[in-house]
């Protein structure tokens, strides 16, 4: 490799995509990937670049390829990310994408993961690598960093193997290469400016996760200890304000007006098989009020769903809202239950989690539905504190109890 203080993010992206697009037998072996989870937000596909840029830079040099858990088409649909990169010096088509896995395949003996904002394998990578089908799935997964529940799918011989709580992955992906990054010489310009668009990568997804460091439910002393080392890297010339450059990342993730129903629904997705079961939660970035108006009419918005549901292969579809109507940080719960035994858990999950959650009916209850083998209600959910990471464990926890009866 070259010298790390040299190396750009996009020099070490180029170096990336001529390792994974050379050919079978120019192919280094294994090949180790850092990929987020499904959802391919921010933090994740933010993570897994700076995490595979610090594991290269530092010994043994291994290389580390990171891999945007999505198509590249779906690159499209996240302009915020557009924010993040370019003061990183950065466009999208930089990024490595699940659409540039070489055409001939891959053997799974031929991989390493190391798992980022995720810590049990779903998708592509369960269906043709970590599948105990397919190969010895402790064999594979070679590390992992992750701020969700621990599920119990990392080998105990993965180094690292880190859960802990805090608002962004990201900020336990600093605190990881904090050693690293400080050891990168910064005694010239060139080395500055890199050490700063490092930076820039780095504060995007946990500024925007966090609510700009404000929000009281997410924000940690970790996260606000990795903003305060990532800041002190950048360069003065950057001419960085860290509240314009949130805004200027929230403005763009808002701003759902150019995608169909469609898009809005896989934009943030994640997808889970428990129980026999097969859960689909959607995290909007606007209210059930935008969609069911702003976006089109409330039959439409439902008839999509179920397409949706149904493309998807789902007994469970769930919608979950984040909005600031009139400034007010709110939250809304959608679930729609497709068959006895869905509707069954769903229930269940009500029952058990929804004092805990605040679910209120949503405009008293005019998206509820209740006929034959479906089940389907939108509350206002007052537990704030309660996102996807919460809420998703709760329903599979359902899913895995109604296998049961």
């Amino acid at each position: 490799m070259t010298s790390p203080a040299r190396v750009s993010l996009q020099a070490f992206l180029a170096t990336a995509r001529r390792a994974l697009t050379a050919p079978p037998a120019q192919r280094q072996n294994p090949l180790t990937f850092v990929i987020g989870n499904e959802s391919a937000d921010l933090d994740s596909l933010c993570s897994a670049v700076l995490l595979a840029y610090f594991r290269t830079q530092t010994p043994p040099h291994t290389l580390h390829i990171p891999l945007s858990n999505l198509p590249r088409a779906d690159l499209t649909l996240r302009p915020e990310l557009g924010a993040v990169l370019r003061p990183a010096g950065l466009q999208p088509d930089d990024l490595l994408t699940l659409s540039d896995l070489p055409k001939d395949g891959l053997r799974p003996e031929t991989t390493r993961w190391f798992l980022v904002d995720h810590n049990a394998p779903t998708g592509l990578l369960s269906s043709q690598f970590t599948s105990p089908s397919t190969s010895p799935p402790s064999d594979l997964l070679i590390g992992c960093i992750d701020h969700h529940e621990d599920e119990g799918t990392i080998p105990s011989s993965s180094s690292p193997r880190t859960f802990a709580k805090c608002g962004s992955c990201m900020s336990l992906v600093i605190d990881h290469c904090r050693s690293a990054w400080d050891s990168l010489p910064s005694s010239t310009l060139e080395q500055t400016e890199i050490s700063s668009q490092l930076a820039h990568l780095a504060l995007g997804p946990i500024l925007i996760d966090t609510n700009n460091l404000a929000s009281s439910d997410k924000t940690t002393p970790l996260d606000i200890r990795a903003v305060e080392f990532a800041e002190a890297k950048i360069s003065v010339s950057a001419g960085y304000d860290r509240t314009a450059y949130f805004d200027t990342i929230t403005r763009l993730k808002e701003d759902i007006s150019s995608l169909n129903y469609r898009d809005v629904l896989r934009k943030d997705y994640k997808r889970w098989t428990d129980g026999g079961l097969v859960l689909g939660i959607s995290s909007v970035v606007q209210g059930f009020g935008y969609l069911t108006t702003e976006s089109g009419s409330r039959e439409e918005f439902l008839a999509e769903l179920r397409k949706w549901a149904g493309e998807q292969g789902l007994d469970i579809a769930a919608v979950m809202t984040v909005s600031t109507p009139q400034g007010k940080f709110t939250r809304e719960l959608m679930i729609w239950a497709f068959g006895e035994g869905s509707v069954k858990v769903a229930r269940e999950f009500v029952k058990r989690d929804g004092e805990a959650l605040g679910l209120e009916a949503w405009r008293g209850g005019e998206m509820d539905e209740l006929s034959k083998g479906e089940w389907r209600v939108c509350w206002m959910q007052r537990g704030l504190k309660h996102s996807r990471k919460q809420v998703a464990p709760m329903l599979r926890e359902a899913m895995k109890e109604g296998a049961k009866l």
